[in-house]
């Protein structure tokens, strides 16, 4: 087990055998001995994998209890096999630390997810995703308003939701499902902590289109195009599209996309689709905004300030939770939260936090 964990401690710090070895000063044969469970590091060895990976040595003694299945990266050619289990290594650490808290309740603090009776058992065309939309809105009592915090959203209704740390563009996203050494079953959405808040947000609403039509989409229609359909309805349903911009336009602003954009989290372009998706605009001026978008380089940076970025905010307050309930120890804690104890012992009581003392 030890060697399997430094295995993938390397994978997920993206570091080859030989590049991890200079780090600790041995040779690529050392590690792999490490790896493979022929030589145990001492302590001080584990301490130096553990710095050179960024994680914390409590990861390598930690029992792997959860598996992630049917795992799927939004479509990407350039992300690359190694990077893409990389990151899926890094997500099912971050599963086990949240499954292995959750377990610590008596009864479960989440709700456990359900696909909406409203999403039919085969979609066959795109244009049905409006109506689809705007069921699985109704049952989950968001009405038509705009989605204040998608994550938070997600989070309460039974995902697990991981925003990763990935110094590469092509990742923005993935599923999964984490599977308990109970059998419970977990949907689990990764999203880039690089992209501004309104990409976060249409990838995981795209993901979660994935989890909702998963076996439902028919023969011959695309399965991404109908998630992107089914993301851009749910994240401003066709009823708010209308509200805002009105039944028929000739033209559309970037201003009034801009403040759209920050109102509902969905980029300008976004809503430039949602106002051809709805028929508001027709299909020529779209196109020609588009080139618009193109000649001012708005396809790669959309103007004025970026949204915001999203985190996950549940697993930490559910941290606190279990502590205060006393289901859980400080140092554990501190381990699920992967900080130092003293820094930990800090945040716990509100003092101003001293970088030198957390070292």
């Amino acid at each position: 087990m030890l060697g399997q964990r430094i295995h993938q401690a390397r994978l997920a710090a993206g570091l080859t055998l030989e590049a991890l070895g200079q780090r600790l000063g041995v040779s690529k044969a050392a590690v792999q001995k490490y790896e493979k469970g022929a030589v145990t590091p001492d302590s001080a060895k584990l301490l130096a994998i553990a710095g050179a990976c960024g994680v914390r040595t409590e990861y390598f003694f930690r029992t792997a209890t959860v598996r992630l299945t049917d795992v799927e990266f939004r479509k990407s050619h350039d992300l690359g096999r190694k990077r893409e289990e990389a990151v899926r290594i890094r997500v099912a650490e971050g599963v086990e630390k949240r499954i292995e808290l959750l377990n610590a309740f008596p009864e479960a603090p989440i709700s456990r997810f359900l696909v909406p009776q409203g999403v039919p058992d085969q979609v066959t065309d795109l244009e049905a995703l409006e109506a689809v939309a705007e069921e699985v809105r109704r049952a989950w009592s968001l009405g038509l308003n705009p989605i204040g915090d998608l994550t938070d959203t997600l989070e309460t209704l039974g995902f697990l939701v991981l925003a990763v740390d990935v110094d590469h563009k092509a990742f923005s996203g993935m599923t999964g499902t984490a599977v308990a050494a109970d059998g419970q079953e977990y949907p689990v959405i990764a999203v880039s902590t690089s992209w501004p808040g309104d990409r976060q947000r249409f990838t995981l609403a795209h993901e979660l289109a994935h989890v909702l039509l998963a076996g439902r989409v028919a023969d011959g229609v695309d399965e991404e195009k109908a998630c992107d359909r089914l993301a851009g309805a749910f994240l401003v349903p066709q009823a708010a599209v209308i509200h805002e911009l009105g039944e028929r336009r000739h033209r559309l602003e970037p201003r009034e996309l801009h403040r759209l954009k920050h109102e509902y989290g969905l980029s300008m372009r976004g809503w430039a689709m949602r106002a051809l998706q709805c028929e508001i605009i027709p299909h020529a001026y779209f196109q020609s905004l588009m080139r618009l978008f193109s000649s001012r380089g708005w396809n790669r940076r959309e103007p004025g300030e970026p949204l915001a970025s999203e985190s996950p905010k549940l697993f930490e307050q559910l941290v606190y939770r279990a502590l205060a309930e006393q289901l859980i120890s400080e140092a554990k804690a501190a381990e699920l939260l992967g900080i130092p104890r003293m820094q930990f012992y800090r945040e716990r009581c509100m003092e101003p936090r001293d970088a030198a003392a957390d070292q």
